[in-house]
């Protein structure tokens, strides 16, 4: 029991967005994941994305600007987060298609590289990249 008190499971990836129920909505349509939770003050959401939850909380709030600092946002779309959300597919290029139709801006179109993989890029409604991809062959 010892040895897995240091080996924890990663529970958490958390985006700080402008509108959590409409980053929410979007990520779930265009990305195909289910919609796990959104609280009725719309401060929290999650979607049901394996055994990490996808967590969605504003950009602005008392409780973590106050106690861990305020979360810095790109400035132009020459910049990007400092954080990449990837989702793997069968079909990449279905995918990426779905992703544009479903209000994603299209990066670059899914192409094939040389490490096995298959993936392209898009920026989501707060304009953070989004990577398509296949599993590594």
């Amino acid at each position: 029991m010892a040895a897995n008190v240091m080996r924890p499971a990663f529970a958490y990836t958390v985006v700080y967005v402008k509108d959590v129920a409409k980053s929410v909505e979007f990520y779930s349509r265009a990305f195909g994941h289910n919609v796990r939770r959104l609280d009725d003050s719309h401060r929290w959401g999650e979607l049901e994305s394996g055994q990490t939850t996808i967590a969605f909380t504003p950009l602005h709030q008392h409780e973590t600007d106050d106690l861990t600092g305020k979360v810095q946002s790109t400035q132009s779309a020459r910049e990007r987060a400092p954080i990449e959300v990837c989702f793997c597919y069968p079909d990449v290029d279905a995918a990426f298609k779905r992703a544009v139709e479903n209000g994603a801006v299209a990066v670059s179109e899914p192409e094939n590289k040389e490490w096995g993989q298959k993936v392209g890029y898009v920026r989501d409604i707060d304009g953070i990249v989004v990577r398509i991809g296949s599993h590594v062959k």
